[in-house]
């Protein structure tokens, strides 16, 4: 049996934590730059507000106070996310984090009655951190996932459902949305509605050489895992990244490579430190700009460099000066950037690198500046050192409805007044 634990609304949840009067009320949660809705409670959904829409589509409704509304807070999120998964680490076995607010758990071996095991994880994890969670639980990845949605959409279920007996797991997916199921995806989901096919117990009825001439071995994996044999298997182990990309959209459009340049700089800054957190170097560089696709008046925009790395490396200083070389040849005069972007790849252990009789003397000594740069950050709180390329001014985004670091900013820890 495996589990999957997954956080309800999880960054509304995070807000009400900190601000228990919203419980009950329309709450959402903006992008970067507080552009559009990217989270929203259960009652913001009743009035319609949809994910993904702009925030200015919604403006009124929080002028009259209907809605309450926060800028993405993605460093209490990330703590957060930290001690749900640290509480389920220590009810379980084993976890594998598959997202911010997900993670699957091994069950194998554990003592019945599972139902109510779930629900003692889901009790705990909300008496310990404040967040509620649903579990489902089945015996494949797929069905939890299954499990798990279908313990957010009933009450009785007591925020756990227990998917195991074939007669059970039938009639779920004679019902359940073919275009909900993990792995399915958009792509799959048009050629299913072409197909006239809405549920998940009309696509285990395919033959099984249709899905695998037509969805190769991942589609096979999908549709044997909804018949509850397991394919995909259990990895305690995060898998380490391929790709570290940093971007963001900017509030306004940015037409000056000098006003481009710190802040590519910061981004390749910031991936370096994702790359050295993991224990990985990177041999490929690569500088994104994107003009803005809403200004259909205006002319528009792709450019992206490619900087090939002579030696793999995870040395910020390295890294920035190839961004910034990759940012020179894919700028182009004339245009508004609306977005940018610093992408790695390339991306091996650093266990792994091997030097060569041409490794330049300097590697050492950036590898000890690394090893400073990250410390005293740590220690000090983020950018107290950061290179010169960055400037003095970091980039900042719209946040107007910034919540705060309640969990990581000492200077921003909750006050609680006693009275009389």
């Amino acid at each position: 049996m495996y589990g999957l634990c997954d956080c309800n609304n999880f960054y509304v949840s995070c807000e009400r934590v900190f601000r228990p009067d919203l419980v009950g009320r329309p709450v959402v949660v903006l992008s970067n730059n507080d552009g559009c809705i990217i989270a929203r409670s259960n009652e913001a959904k009743r009035l319609g507000i949809g994910m993904g829409q702009p925030f200015y589509q919604v403006r009124q409704l929080i002028e009259r106070g209907e809605v309450a509304v926060f800028s993405a807070n993605f460093a209490l999120y990330g703590d957060m996310s930290r001690r749900v998964m640290a509480t389920l680490r220590s009810l379980v076995p084993g976890i594998e984090v598959y997202s911010i607010d997900e993670a699957f758990f091994d069950l194998r071996g554990m003592a019945e009655p599972l139902d109510e095991f779930g629900r003692s994880i889901g009790r705990t994890i909300r008496r310990n951190t404040g967040i509620p969670v649903s579990i489902g639980i089945a015996p494949t990845k797929t069905l939890a996932k299954i499990a798990s949605k279908l313990a957010k959409q009933y009450p009785r279920l007591e925020g756990c459902c227990y998917m195991h007996r074939t007669e059970d797991i039938d009639k779920v997916l004679q019902r359940f949305p073919l275009r909900d199921v993990w792995g399915i995806g958009r792509r799959y989901g048009r050629m299913f509605d072409r197909m006239g096919l809405a549920t998940a117990r009309q696509f285990v009825d395919l033959p099984r050489e249709w899905v695998r001439a037509r969805m190769g071995i991942a589609g096979l994996r999908t549709w044997s895992e909804l018949q509850g044999v397991e394919c995909i298997s259990f990895e305690q182990m995060p898998q380490r990244k391929q790709q570290i990309t940093v971007s963001r959209t900017f509030p306004k459009e940015i037409y000056e490579q000098k006003d481009l340049d710190p802040i590519i700089a910061e981004f390749a800054s910031m991936c370096a430190e994702k790359l050295r957190s993991e224990g990985s170097v990177c041999g490929e560089v690569q500088c994104f700009l994107v003009t803005n696709r809403h200004r259909e008046e205006q002319p528009q925009r792709y450019e992206t460099s490619l900087q090939l790395l002579p030696e793999s490396t995870d040395s910020t200083l390295e890294i920035v000066r190839q961004a910034r070389i990759a940012l020179r040849q894919a700028f182009r005069p004339g245009f508004g950037y609306k977005k940018a972007g610093v992408l790695l790849a390339q991306i091996t252990p650093a266990s792994e690198l091997q030097g060569s009789l041409f490794t330049p003397e300097t590697h050492e000594k950036h590898a000890r500046l690394m090893q400073v740069l990250d410390s005293v950050n740590k220690a000090c709180g983020k950018d107290t050192l950061v290179v010169a390329a960055q400037g003095t001014e970091p980039f900042r985004m719209n946040r107007e409805h910034l919540s705060p670091r309640y969990t990581t900013d000492w200077k921003e820890l909750l006050v609680a007044k006693a009275t009389k």
